[in-house]
């Protein structure tokens, strides 16, 4: 009996201890050195070889001239023209729904991927992918009915790994700019379709093709293309938008490599700059054009394997980055120095578990809070829509609990109410103040998955889409189309 009751006892401390063990393991932060194994790994695709000749824009066909030309909206490149994510447009949004959701105006089938729309004035553009043909493709339809205006397109072969497009148009009254799953550029006239010039990343500058594709979208800043190769010498790059001349350069002395994220202006201490988070690191270049392109600071304490989400302003002088697959967030602090230089330091990193984090879509900062979705890997928290202290990403100021999780779906503002959407198609309406939440409507749009895409919104419509279908709602409860809608089935 007393050799059972030892034996006992010595179960029940390893066990304990095997417990405390786990805790401590799954609480740390990742140590840099490890690299997760993550989904898709077995189907990476690979950079292309510079021997492959693309043409950039051969192919057009144009179907009508035909759109609501008194819509004068605009959601012109990814996360709006203001990179915020807010739309600020003063259109009044209805508060609560019909019974059955809000309204379908007209949805389109699109090619297998998560490639999002930018408005313009009454036209719609998404960079979709056509297997049948192996092409890129720039549609442009009409916001009123949904009827495809034009396209233009060139071929390009990309194989199926999570769907195949990836990211959002850049758009103006002058031009339509494009990059592809495999790094090509492509600007055409907005209104006519007509191609202006064409850049491939790969050829020209030896980017490499990020596991997954390209998720870097375009940005218009001014008359300026701001593009990141992050190849063997150019890390960014200004190219003018009408005739495609590079204006500037940046140099890629560290050789870091394309992310997913996207350029984001920001301005500190009174000097606009781009802040971008590459494969290595985070670099801040400037955007004035006294210096355009000079690396002002970088840091490449906080470096993740895989980055999507773009980085975010933060009130006095910080910058807040995230990445998936267990490399949780970072903090820096910018300094101007008194010689009229720029300084970054890391004031804390964290896992998921600890802080606000962020895995596919990037952060909004608003009413003083910063929101994300929280990544699988943030234990409780996990996939849930959550408020931090922007001056302590640790302290959380709102969640949205345990019922209401949104996997790794966009979210927007718009007329001070939160839009979500989670993985299936389902889209939240919520007001948000403080630690309270409320929901205002929730209802199912899409019957499909993936739905990543990140949200439209202008003219009081929403763009939005799953893997495979974008689909265009009516967010007043007013709105009345005029002339054939489109379906999607033809």
């Amino acid at each position: 009996m007393r050799t059972l009751i030892i034996i006992t006892s010595a179960v029940l401390i390893a066990s304990t201890a095997a417990v405390a063990a786990l805790f401590w393991w799954l609480d740390r932060p990742v140590p840099a050195y490890i690299t997760p194994g993550l989904p898709g790994q077995d189907n990476a695709p690979k950079a292309r070889s510079t021997g492959e000749k693309v043409e950039i824009g051969k192919f057009f066909k144009k179907f009508s001239d035909d759109y609501d030309r008194s819509l004068t909206g605009e959601w012109g490149q990814f996360r709006g023209r203001d990179s915020s994510n807010i739309c600020r447009d003063g259109i009044p949004l209805a508060d609560a729904w019909p019974r059955q959701g809000p309204r379908i105006l007209w949805s389109q089938k699109l090619g297998e991927g998560h490639a999002a729309a930018a408005i313009y004035k009454g036209r719609v553009f998404v960079l979709d992918y056509i297997e049948e043909l192996k092409a890129d493709m720039l549609r442009c339809f009409s916001l009123d009915d949904g009827h495809e205006l034009w396209r233009r397109w060139y071929i390009v072969d990309v194989k199926r790994n999570h769907g195949r497009s990836r990211t959002v148009p850049a758009v103006n009254e002058n031009v339509a700019v494009t990059i592809g799953p495999k790094c090509q550029v492509m600007c055409v006239n907005s209104g006519s379709g007509d191609l202006l010039w064409g850049i491939d990343l790969i050829a020209e500058y030896g980017s490499i093709v990020p596991q997954w594709y390209t998720g870097q979208c375009p940005l218009i800043d001014g008359s300026a293309v701001v593009l990141a190769p992050a190849g063997k010498d150019v890390l960014l790059m200004g190219v003018d938008a009408a005739s495609g001349k590079v204006l500037w350069k940046t140099p890629n002395p560290s050789g870091w490599k394309m992310s997913h994220s996207s350029v984001v202006p920001m301005t500190f201490y009174g000097h606009r700059m781009y802040v971008y988070c590459a494969l290595g690191g985070i670099a801040g270049i400037s955007a004035e054009p006294q210096d355009a392109g000079k690396i002002l600071w970088e840091s490449s304490a906080w470096s993740p394997s895989v980055v999507a989400p773009s980085p975010q302003q933060l009130p006095d002088g910080m910058v807040f980055a995230a990445a998936g697959y267990g490399f949780g967030c970072v903090t820096l602090k910018i300094k101007h120095e008194s010689d009229g230089t720029f300084k970054a330091e890391v004031v804390k990193s964290f896992n998921p578990r600890q802080a606000l984090s962020l895995e596919q879509q990037s952060p909004i900062l608003y009413n003083n809070t910063i929101y994300g979705i929280r990544p699988k890997d943030a234990g409780d928290g996990r996939c849930q829509l959550t408020g931090a202290n922007p001056g302590n990403v640790a302290e959380f100021i709102y969640a949205s609990g345990r019922e209401l999780r949104f996997g790794l779906g966009p979210f927007i503002v718009a007329d001070n109410k939160f839009y979500v959407l989670d993985d299936n198609g389902t889209l939240t309406m919520m007001k948000i103040e403080g630690a309270d939440g409320k929901i205002l409507g929730s209802q199912r749009i899409i019957e499909g998955n993936d739905a990543w895409g990140p949200l439209a919104v202008a003219d009081g419509r929403m763009i939005l889409r799953d893997l495979n279908q974008m689909v265009c709602i009516d967010l007043t409860g007013k709105i009345e189309v005029q002339g054939k809608v489109k379906n999607g089935k033809e």
